[in-house]
């Protein structure tokens, strides 16, 4: 039952405020709004609740794409290889070419823990704008451990992006231990 059918309920059950209860109209009015404000609280409350973080959409779907404006890299820190492409605008032919390069080949990237962000607003400061400082076009590949392991003024290929993961020693050791786990 929605919040809106249970108010209407409670409000106009005898039993709100008792079977002999004497309230004025006044006074009724006032408990309504009161109660109508504690229920848009608890349906905010409740979908607030609902709103998934960042990292458990990208678990859900480790091929779509972030806005840096909803990115805080700490939060990624050994858990995911931020990716991040920077343009002053997603007209930039070079942004738009780096896009294409990416999602044609995002599976290859997911597999690797890439989390791929873009920011195209240079005025926002967002939290990967302040730390990886980008001028116009920029793609910055930063690893698990927080480092920069990667700074590129021009699109790049996936197939680059992949060999440069593959010799980060981390990524090294997850390959090594997916070895000895599977018969």
């Amino acid at each position: 039952m929605g919040y809106t059918n249970l108010l209407a309920l409670f409000c106009t059950s005898p039993l709100a405020f008792g079977a002999s209860a004497s309230i004025s109209k006044g006074m009724r009015v006032l408990i309504n709004i009161g109660l109508v404000a504690a229920f848009a609280v608890l349906s905010a409350a409740s979908s607030f609740a609902q709103e998934k973080t960042v990292l458990e959409r990208w678990e859900e779907d480790r091929t779509q794409v972030f806005d840096g404006s909803e990115i805080t890299l700490a939060d990624l820190q050994w858990v995911a290889r931020p990716l991040v492409i920077f343009a002053d605008t997603a007209n930039d032919p070079r942004f738009r070419l780096q896009m294409d390069l990416i999602l044609s080949e995002v599976d290859r990237l997911a597999e690797r823990d890439v989390i791929v962000i873009t920011d195209t607003d240079g005025a926002a400061m967002s939290d990967v704008r302040t730390t990886l400082r980008p001028r116009g076009y920029m793609m910055a590949l930063v690893g698990k451990d927080g480092r920069v392991a990667l700074r590129k003024p021009e699109p790049y290929d996936v197939r680059e992006l992949s060999r440069s993961i593959d010799k980060m020693p981390l990524r090294q050791q997850e390959i090594e231990d997916r070895r000895l786990t599977q018969p």
